[in-house]
């Protein structure tokens, strides 16, 4: 049995709502989510252009499959498996096309409606923007091996303990991951412009 405040998880109540055919609680949960989801796509496949469209699978499946979940409070690691799945296929299946390096589409639209630091000044929104694209090239070119952590971590904030739950690693290989990854993005923009 997991710990008692779990059980006051308001995403459960949102979940069994699901499970009932409540198509407004998952519009609630989508919206409360699909960031998250949206990064966690990202840390799988490494560039957005299908990003929407993987997405999109991943809501229908959690729509079509929520009954079979059993448990509610481990509706973290069951949302993250559909989306890591989903994301797989997309790759294996061929869907995805082959892009130029440095492209529309590589990766910024991951943080799709956050804002990237709102300035008065055009030369500043515009050195914030091509930051932002050098950082998410950077990332994207991650093994993906290091880059999913590294974005459930560092985008999603999420702990060590919630990476290896859902990665099935222990701490120490996750912690591992993030140095390494973290050493590589150093490398990979070591002289450019940040």
């Amino acid at each position: 049995m997991r710990p008692l405040e779990l059980e006051y998880d308001p995403h459960r109540l949102v979940i069994q709502a699901i499970q009932a055919g409540d198509a407004h609680a998952m519009d609630e949960f989508v919206r409360a989510q699909g960031r998250w989801v949206r990064a966690v796509v990202f840390g799988v496949v490494g560039r957005a252009d299908d990003l929407d469209d993987i997405c999109q699978r991943v809501w229908i499946q959690v729509w079509r499959e929520c009954r079979r979940l059993d448990d509610t409070s481990r509706w973290r690691a069951w949302l993250y498996r559909i989306a890591r799945n989903a994301s797989t296929d997309a790759l294996r299946s061929g869907q995805r096309r082959k892009r130029l390096q440095g492209a529309p589409g590589s990766g910024s639209e991951m943080l799709e409606g956050v804002p990237a630091g709102a300035s008065s000044r055009p030369d500043q929104a515009l050195l914030a923007s091509e930051q932002e694209q050098v950082l998410m090239e950077a990332i994207a070119s991650l093994p993906e091996l290091y880059r999913e952590p590294f974005v459930l971590k560092h985008v999603e904030g999420w702990s060590y303990a919630e990476i290896g739950e859902v990665l099935g690693l222990p701490n120490d290989t996750v912690e591992t991951r993030l140095v390494r990854a973290r050493r590589l993005l150093r490398e990979k923009l070591s002289g450019k412009v940040l």
